[in-house]
């Protein structure tokens, strides 16, 4: 019994990496504030979306994984097999734009999360800058895996952060399994912060990278079991930390009548007075490693993508005379998203992150009608196509996430 679990365990820790990875960037600067707003601004009233969230991020993560596992390809490379290379081209063109306004909101975390450590943005920005362009230029695919993971525990910070905030638990917990009472759903700004939760949950870029990671660890059919678990572990575990920062801000800012923050960085700062210097270190810190942490996937996921998708070499394997296209472009969206933070006034900035979160909501339904036509092919799939009841979860989930991003989409432009 024990030499059989063994066995498991030592299999699931080879392939743990591409779907834990993919999961914790999802809390990224934007991700982050969305979860301070909501538990600053509702309290506790907003838990029960963290349920639909992890349904939704396991139902379309695990057909990326399943893809990537029987195909040996990414989704690029898929998208341009079977419906050509002239939607393949403009897919790749909206997915740099989207991914590089991601990038400039992963900077403006940076910047925000050591200015309250009193770091300028001028020294914090370029030797951020810096530093992931290194991770990618002196690594290999292993070593920067590595690093990676290391970075995903670190959001354990977010955790203490809720811990050391002395929430109610019993209220955190109920409201989690148990629906609001009614009269919340008369207040449109309490809908439209429901369906941003939930919006924010998957982006289109995490499913390229997620199925090219899969395909450059090289996992197997085989495997398939160990990285499907990879891929819901991931998924509980970042969403469990999401569910701690909206616990911590419940705690705190929504207690003392702070319901307003204009960044994420805002949180950390206004919860120092109430929960005491080590809660804010640990949100500080955490805001900075997500920040820091989805602005060496960011450019890393787009460079994989454009290249698969246009059929170019790419990988951090590589060197840059194998593969100059994967490495220009990787290093002109992060020196572009820096120098965007450095030079734009922060009311451009704010419009930045603003226009991230529209334009991922405008290609995101794109990206999963894509996946669930790729995934049903007989041919292509085999016995690994979706079931019927696994299509029903899937497309339902789909049509719900789709949903809810086009009503949040027609939000920010009203308000805008």
């Amino acid at each position: 019994m024990w030499k059989r679990w063994r066995t498991r365990i030592l299999l699931f820790m080879a392939v743990l990496g591409p779907g834990f990875i993919t999961a914790n960037v999802d809390n990224d600067s934007g991700g982050i504030f969305t979860y301070s707003q909501a538990g600053a601004q509702y309290g506790y009233t907003l838990l029960w979306t963290m349920l639909p969230i992890t349904l939704a991020l396991i139902v379309v993560q695990e057909m990326c994984a399943r893809m990537g596992v029987v195909t040996g390809k990414g989704l690029s490379d898929l998208i341009r097999e079977e419906f050509g290379l002239r939607l393949t081209f403009v897919l790749m063109v909206l997915l740099v734009l989207v991914n590089f306004t991601n990038v400039v909101t992963e900077f403006i975390g940076i910047a925000g999360s050591l200015h309250l450590f009193h770091i300028s943005k001028f020294v914090s920005v370029p030797l951020c800058a810096l530093l992931v362009s290194v991770l990618v230029f002196r690594g290999d695919y292993k070593s920067t895996e590595k690093i990676f993971l290391v970075a995903s525990l670190v959001y354990i910070a977010y955790i203490f952060a809720g811990v050391l905030s002395q929430p109610d638990w019993h209220d955190a917990l109920l409201a989690t399994v148990k629906l609001p009472p009614r009269t919340v759903w008369h207040d449109k700004s309490y809908i439209y912060m429901a369906i941003g939760i939930v919006g924010t949950t998957i982006a289109p870029w995490m499913q390229f990278y997620l199925q090219s990671s899969i395909v450059e660890k090289g996992i197997r059919v085989k495997d398939y079991a160990a990285s499907r678990l990879d891929v819901v572990v991931g998924s509980f575990f970042t969403d469990i930390v999401a569910w701690f920062i909206v616990v911590a801000c419940a705690a705190t800012l929504f207690v003392h009548g702070l319901g307003t923050i204009q960044v994420a960085s805002d949180a950390a700062e206004a919860m120092r007075p109430l929960a005491g210097d080590y809660a804010f270190l640990l949100f500080a810190f955490g805001l900075f490693n997500a920040s820091l942490f989805a602005a060496s996937i960011l450019p890393l996921s787009t460079a994989y993508t454009v290249c698969e998708g246009l059929g170019l070499e790419s990988g951090v394997d590589k060197s840059f005379k194998e593969a100059p296209f994967f490495y220009w472009l990787y290093t002109i969206l992060i020196a572009g998203g820096a120098l965007a933070v450095l030079l734009l006034p922060d009311s451009q900035l704010v419009n930045m992150a603003i226009l991230s979160q529209v334009l991922n909501g405008v290609l995101l339904p794109v990206v999963i009608i894509l996946m669930l036509l790729l995934i049903n092919r007989s041919d292509l799939m085999g016995e690994y196509k979706n079931s019927r009841f696994w299509n029903l979860v899937a497309w339902s989930t789909s049509i719900i996430v789709i949903g809810m991003t086009m009503v949040m989409l027609w939000g920010l432009v009203k308000h805008n």
